[in-house]
């Protein structure tokens, strides 16, 4: 286990399943490691990647924040997202989630979550 949190934030897009997101005090220590490169979000600004780290293992930019958020996503700042399809397993509430498809989403679908969601086939003009 890399975190656990009671404090997450679940953000909400268009046509995605919620996002969630952990104070990065709720992760084990040296569990998230700076990784290289920047992608940027219309709604929340400049995304920054960490490597999820457990023993011997990397996830690869697994993780991103947004250490200086667009006005309105304030809240997002010191807290992390996992791609839940870069490693071993998310949940929530017990559940294990499914990841969303595609490889750029971050989405947690779980059973009380009922798409289309955007990421499949298709899906890019939406």
């Amino acid at each position: 286990m890399v975190a656990r949190s009671t404090h997450t934030l679940r953000v909400l897009e268009t046509s995605h399943p919620p996002t969630y997101y952990l104070p990065a005090a709720d992760f084990v220590e040296g569990a998230l490691r700076p990784a290289s490169g920047h992608t940027y979000c219309e709604w929340k600004g400049q995304a920054s990647y960490a490597d999820v780290v457990v023993a011997s293992t990397t996830a690869s930019r697994a993780a991103w924040t947004y250490p200086h958020p667009i006005n309105g996503f304030e809240a997002l700042v010191d807290h992390y997202a996992v791609m839940p399809g870069l490693v071993d397993a998310c949940l929530v509430d017990g559940e294990v989630v499914v990841a969303q498809e595609g490889g750029f989403y971050g989405g947690w679908i779980t059973s009380r979550v009922v798409g289309p969601f955007k990421g499949g086939p298709d899906s890019r003009g939406w």
